[in-house]
């Protein structure tokens, strides 16, 4: 799948852009102050939005009517409210991706709660317990419901905040457009659902076809990013600057460089970075995406504005943000699990269970199912537990990824650390809730089941998701 309208990469470097490109400036989506008193109103609809500038207006599903929907941001600790209104003409729900909700809040339908129909309202309620950032989406017909649009900033800001000059967030979205810039209709189709997902060919920020993001010589940012693309795996090369990551899915980490100098965000995942602009003003800088190489393109420019130099030197505070109330796993006494990803295109998976039966590779591809965990292609959410854990017992799975694709695997109700990689230990044992697997990589995570309930553990492939590589551990 080609980039339709992203800039491209050649080995000579950057095509430019047509003299008709128009170039457009990347900013943050509106935010809603939210008060422990105040109920936030979402209403996903049916909207209209100019994602690319120059051509027609795209039919989108939206939350209050943008894409992406508005920009959440509330104090750690304080309590969320919200009515969810369903305007579209099918059922929908609401998942707070990465925040640790009560089960009964955390929208998936059918295990956790009743869909919401059309013309009806559902009512969140829950505290933020974690600092960070975070987002919301449908965990409804998602592959479809995400893939027009259907995705929010959702930001916990930590009571004690680093300094920087500027927060900004980008939620990275990719979106499979028609030359008239319509969204192609194309939903489920198995190539998407066996091979790689849904990988558009129009990535945007905050839901428009960015051009030159603005910036200052001497300024400090810090760049809160959010893929809220159904597959498209993101790997991004700051040109001329040293970014750092300060947090991963919303929780802090020791301030380090990114390995080999790209930032690799895939879909659900979240990275926080801090981003001295140390170049001349008038200057002007790529953020190109390379994931895959074929498809690499320049997503975005930094241009430095002709201003003077904010500062002479960095800005002289630290990067370390405050640690979160998560609870450290007990590795001593832990119960131990395996999770095995099987299944899709050039795999060696054979068959699987769906619906209690035992099924042939050929049999599932014409029911449209490509995926199995531990042996069970799932259809729909309320399924039997993969394993079960006895509540305040830490739990240690080790995720095994047999197929040839990657996978970004995402835990509901709970934040694990990452372990281990191929059996060696992680530099920085990450605090995670969507942990991307390699082909043929095997990851060890580990948590503390506190948050009880049945709860979801997928691929954010949506893809892969809908079409069996979905299961649920209880929590009991």
């Amino acid at each position: 799948m080609h980039n339709l309208f992203a800039r491209p990469m050649s080995r000579r470097g950057l095509l430019r852009a047509s003299a008709g490109f128009a170039a457009v400036a990347v900013a943050p989506k509106p935010v809603f102050a939210a008060l422990e008193r105040d109920i936030i109103s979402l209403k996903p609809a049916a909207a209209r939005a100019q994602l690319v500038p120059g051509q027609p207006e795209t039919s989108v599903f939206a939350y209050n009517g943008s894409v992406p929907g508005p920009e959440i941001r509330v104090k750690q600790g304080e309590r969320l409210r919200l009515a969810v209104s369903n305007r579209l003409d099918q059922e929908t729900t609401v998942h707070w991706h990465g925040i640790r909700t009560p089960n009964a809040m955390d929208g998936v339908p059918h295990l956790t709660q009743k869909p919401i129909g059309p013309g009806e309202t559902f009512h969140y309620e829950f505290d933020v317990q974690d600092a960070g950032t975070f987002w919301y989406h449908p965990h409804h017909h998602s592959m479809e419901q995400v893939g027009r649009g259907l995705a929010g900033p959702l930001i916990v800001e930590e009571h004690e905040p680093i300094q920087v000059d500027r927060d900004i967030t980008w939620l990275l979205g990719d979106w499979r457009l028609k030359a008239d810039a319509s969204i192609s209709d194309d939903f489920g189709n198995f190539m998407d659902l066996s091979h790689g997902g849904r990988v558009g060919n129009t990535p945007t920020i905050n839901g428009r076809l960015p051009g030159d993001f603005r910036v200052r010589s001497g300024e400090r940012i810090r760049l809160r990013l959010i893929n809220g693309a159904n597959a498209r795996i993101f790997g991004l090369n700051f040109e001329g600057h040293d970014p750092q990551i300060i947090a991963i899915d919303g929780h802090p980490v020791e301030p380090h460089r990114p390995n080999s100098g790209r930032v690799v965000i895939a879909p659900a995942q979240r990275i926080d970075l801090a981003i001295d602009m140390g170049n001349d003003p008038g200057r002007t800088f790529r953020v190109v995406d390379d994931f895959y190489p074929k498809l690499a393109y320049e997503l975005v420019l930094l241009s430095y504005s002709g201003d003077a130099p904010l500062r002479s030197s960095p800005l002289d505070a630290g990067l370390r943000l405050p640690d979160n109330p998560v609870a450290e796993p007990d590795l001593s006494s832990a119960v131990r699990h395996e999770v095995v990803l099987g299944g899709g295109m050039m795999g060696m998976m054979q068959g699987a269970m769906m619906h209690g039966e035992m099924t042939d590779m050929r049999t599932m591809m014409r029911q449209g199912m490509a995926w199995a965990i531990n042996g069970v292609a799932a259809s729909g959410h309320a399924l039997d537990p993969v394993f079960a854990v006895k509540r305040g017992q830490t739990c240690v799975v080790s995720v095994v990824n047999q197929t040839r694709w990657h996978h970004p695997m995402h835990l509901h109700g709970h934040t694990f650390r990452v372990l281990s990689r191929n059996g060696t230990r992680t530099q920085h044992r990450e605090w995670q809730d969507t942990v991307l697997l390699d082909p043929d990589e095997r990851v060890e995570i580990a948590f503390v089941a506190d948050n009880p309930g049945d709860w979801m553990f997928h691929c954010h492939i949506l893809e892969h998701q809908a079409s069996g590589m979905m299961s649920v551990i209880r929590v009991a």
